[in-house]
Order: structure tokens, then C-alpha cells, then sequence
């Protein structure tokens, strides 16, 4: 299987899809408020073209090279390009002010590293899970899709209302179109266009990107103008930072991998989290947030670990770990691969092969990414009035490339700006996109249960797993609301 799998990845139509893709992620991660889900939702319809590897290869090296490239504006301008690099954008500026070049430098092999060791992680864990899963029924994927549904709430712990409306609004918008298993038409107004639901890639450009460009338009003539200063050792900052700080790059990849693994949490909270343990555990916790170099390797260790770790609940469960696998999800079904413990079973060498492109689009991404540093001065110049009417094109015909029709253009429109209000309103956009997700997986496995057990509720109960499982989703609900309370007290 080795040699197969070496043959597969090795294809010159795969490791050219594998760096455009990166270049891709490049542009759009350097690009401040341009983040790593928007290019993904806009890169999925393209992938429909291609055999399942290739597609798949392009969604896993564009979203890594879009966590790394996210720190390229927070060193050179004190602006996080994606959410997840918000972090450490005050350490790596004031690094970054006297030596950018060492700075980015450090940033990408410690992004490597972390992406790296996220892969493995993946790798060995996930066949493991995946024979565990085996013995799931209904009832305990019930739970556990609904867990996973309950992390929309934990997204927005500071306002956790507006997380369940969030929730809420997601699965009204899941609910259109014929319900799964008695055949119902619901909410379709008449239209035949909405007898399939909404079409998921154009609702997740709708309320990811547009949103974005509609922010974008306030500042249509704003330029970024970026002096990287030379340095005769670049490396040498990347080196120190090796020897130095290797059980912190340890540490927070790892945090990084089981933060990113849980379905709703992402880079950015895997970001933070690493961080705060790193200020706790650290000799001089003064240091950070004013130029330390060991809150900047914590920081991007974790955030490219967390992306690999995202796709372990969603190949083992089918539960997408972040917004990115979330769309990685519809492209996966849209090439007759339905995520989960059969997938390993019935696509064994596909999935390893899948596996294999984690480790080489790491390794690919030390080119990518020292080019990329050659190249930021240039790409943070370019004015917006040039950059969001070719990103707007791109959503056109990402939506249109779907399914034909116009009909699912407009709906990313009307997605789009329902989100844009939704911003306004502080409802969180990965709460909605969650719902949309796994609405439909915890309505089917709810019905079929109860067809099963005629209607009899205790069987959500019945069995020690689906006990466990119901305990932990309750919890997951109810602590947010907790800690709200406790800090209203306060």
C-alpha cells in the first residue's frame, strides 16, 4: 500500500493542485480581513472538477498556508490577516519591528512543525476512533452530533443566548426544502429550486465572504506600504527558537491538535488557549505580549496543528472541528465520500493517501512560504478597489459552478447579507454554519430512534455509551449559561 499511496500523492496533477492551492492561501490569508474560510468556500466548487485526492489535497494545503500567511500582516503591520493569528500579533510586531525577516521566518518552521505534528496526530488516532465507531447506532450519533451542535453555544461563551439563536437560525435554514425520512416539502414557498434545500457551498459563501466584501467596500482605496528590512541571518532567530523553546513547540501543538478537534472550537480559540497555558507556565510570563519570542512560537505552533486536528471528528464522525471543515464536508459528500467510520473501510487507501498530503503540504509549505515572505511587501500593497470586485467575481461563480443556476447565486446574496446583519448583531456566523451542518443529522437520527423504539423516548438512554455522551452535550449546553451567570454575580 505504501508504494500506491507514494504513486498517488507523487501525481503531477496532484502536487501542482497542492501549490496553487498554497499560493492561493498565501494571498488570501496575507490579506488583513480576508480569513482562511472564505478562501476555502470559494476554492470548494473547483474542486468538484477534479478526482476526489486532488480536490481534497487543494481544501488541506490552502488552509494551511492561510493560518501561516495570517501572521505576515500581524509582523509587518500589527494587523491579524486570519482570526488566528490575533494572538500573537503583539509579540511578533515588536519582534518584527527591528527583524521581520527572522520573525516570519521563525513564524513558518514553527508553523510547519505544528502542522506536522497535528498530521501524525491524525494519522494514528483517527483509524483508531473510526474502530471504535464501528458499534455507533442512531441513538449514540444522536448525541453526539447534538454535542456537537452544543459547541456553537461554547463559541459565543460571553453571550451564549446569542449563540443558541445562532443554532436557531441555522436550522430553519436546514429545515427547506423535503424533510429526510417521511418525504414532507417544507418552507419551499413554491419554488422548485428549494425542493433540495439551499444549496450548501452557495450559503457558505454567502455568509462568509460576503459579509467580508462588504466590510472590504468601506475602504475601497486603503494600501498597505511595507518595508521589509534585510537581514544576514534570518535563520538564526528560527534556530534560537528551536533549541530554546522545543518542549513549548511540543506543548502547544499538541494543545493545538485536541482543541482543533473539537467540533466547533478552530484555530483561533486553539491559538488563544495555547498562548494563556504558555503565560502561565512560562519562566518570565511578563515578557509576553511585549516582543517575547516564545508567545509568538506558541501561538502559530498551535494554530497549524489545530488544523489538522479539526479533520479527526470529521472523518472519524462525520462532525466537522472547524468553519474550514465544515465546507471541507460538502466537498467530501459531493464526491460520493460520506465522512465517518465506513469511510476507512470502504476508501482505506484513499484516506491514507488523504493523510499523506497533510505531511506533504507542510513540507511544501517551507517553499511556499519563503517565497511568500520574499513577495509580502508587494501583495499588502494592493488596493482594495482592484482586490473585491475580483473576490465578488469568484463568489459568482463559485455559487453559479454548483449546480447551473442562478437561482443558487442569488441565494448566496441573500445568505450574505442576512450574515453581514448577523455580524452587526453579534451572532456568531460558525454558530449558523453548524446548525446548517449538523441540523440534519441530529433531525434524522432523532426520528429514526424514535421509529425504532415506537416512539419510546428512553431508548436515547438506554445504552452506557449514548449515557455518556447525552451527559456531555447536556453539560456543553448548560456551561456557557453557568459561567455567564457567575460573571454577572461578579
Amino acid at each position: 500500500m505504501f508504494f500506491e499511496v507514494l504513486q498517488m500523492i507523487l501525481q503531477p496533477n496532484v502536487l501542482f493542485a497542492i501549490l496553487i492551492a498554497e499560493f492561493f492561501g498565501v494571498f488570501i490569508g496575507a490579506m488583513p480581513g480576508l480569513t482562511a474560510t472564505m478562501a476555502t468556500a470559494l476554492l470548494v466548487p473547483f474542486t468538484y472538477f477534479m478526482d476526489p485526492l486532488t480536490g481534497i489535497s487543494m481544501i488541506i494545503a490552502m488552509a494551511a498556508v492561510a493560518i501561516f500567511a495570517g501572521d505576515i500582516p500581524a509582523v509587518l503591520l500589527k494587523i491579524p490577516g486570519t482570526p488566528a493569528s490575533a494572538a500573537q500579533t503583539l509579540d511578533a510586531y515588536v519582534l518584527g519591528r527591528t527583524k521581520p525577516v527572522s520573525t516570519l521566518y521563525t513564524d513558518l518552521t514553527c508553523s510547519v512543525i505544528g502542522g506536522i505534528v497535528g498530521s501524525l496526530i491524525l494519522i494514528f488516532t483517527s483509524p483508531v476512533l473510526a474502530e471504535f465507531a464501528v458499534n455507533f447506532s442512531s441513538v449514540e450519533y444522536f448525541w453526539l452530533t447534538l454535542w456537537g451542535l452544543s459547541m456553537a453555544v461554547v463559541i459565543s461563551a460571553e453571550k451564549p443566548i446569542k449563540g443558541v439563536l445562532g443554532v436557531i437560525i441555522g436550522f430553519l435554514i436546514a429545515t427547506i426544502g423535503i424533510e429526510p425520512v417521511y418525504g414532507y416539502v417544507r418552507f419551499t414557498f413554491g419554488r422548485v429550486e428549494l425542493l433540495g434545500g439551499i444549496s450548501f457551498i452557495p450559503a457558505m459563501i454567502g455568509l462568509f465572504a460576503v459579509p467580508e466584501l462588504l466590510r472590504q467596500i468601506s475602504r475601497p482605496y486603503e494600501r498597505y506600504e511595507v518595508q521589509l528590512l534585510k537581514s544576514k541571518k534570518p535563520y538564526e532567530m528560527a534556530l534560537t527558537a528551536l533549541s530554546k523553546f522545543k518542549t513549548t513547540i511540543t506543548r502547544s501543538a499538541l494543545i493545538g491538535t485536541l482543541i482543533g478537534a473539537l467540533p466547533g472550537a478552530g484555530a483561533d480559540i486553539a491559538a488563544w488557549t495555547s498562548y494563556g497555558v504558555t503565560k502561565r507556565l512560562s519562566k518570565k510570563p511578563e515578557e509576553l505580549g511585549k516582543g517575547s519570542l516564545e508567545g509568538v512560537v506558541a501561538a502559530t505552533s498551535a494554530n497549524n496543528a489545530a488544523i489538522s486536528g479539526a479533520w479527526i471528528p470529521l472523518l472519524v464522525f462525520g462532525i466537522p472541528g472547524d468553519s474550514i471543515t465544515a465546507i471541507a464536508l460538502g466537498a467530501l459528500m459531493a464526491h460520493g465520500l460520506r465522512p465517518g467510520p465506513m469511510l476507512f473501510q470502504r476508501h482505506g487507501t484513499l484516506i491514507t493517501a488523504i493523510f499523506a498530503v497533510f505531511i506533504l503540504a507542510n513540507l511544501l509549505m517551507l517553499l511556499v512560504g519563503y517565497i511568500s515572505i520574499k513577495l509580502s511587501s508587494n501583495m499588502l500593497r494592493i488596493p482594495r478597489n482592484i482586490l473585491v470586485p475580483l473576490i465578488a467575481l469568484f463568489c459568482v461563480i463559485g455559487s453559479y459552478a454548483v449546480n447551473n443556476s442562478l437561482f443558487d447565486v442569488w441565494s448566496m446574496f441573500v445568505l450574505g447579507i442576512l450574515g453581514y446583519f448577523m455580524e452587526r448583531l453579534g451572532i456568531p456566523i460558525p454558530s449558523v454554519v453548524l446548525a446548517i451542518i449538523l441540523g440534519p443529522m441530529v433531525e434524522f437520527n432523532f426520528i429514526t430512534t424514535l421509529m425504532k423504539s415506537d416512539l419510546n423516548p428512553l431508548i436515547f438512554v438506554s445504552r452506557p455509551i449514548s449515557i455518556a455522551l447525552a451527559v456531555l452535550a447536556l453539560f456543553t449546553w448548560i456551561l456557557p449559561f453557568i459561567r455567564t451567570r457567575k460573571n454577572y454575580r461578579r
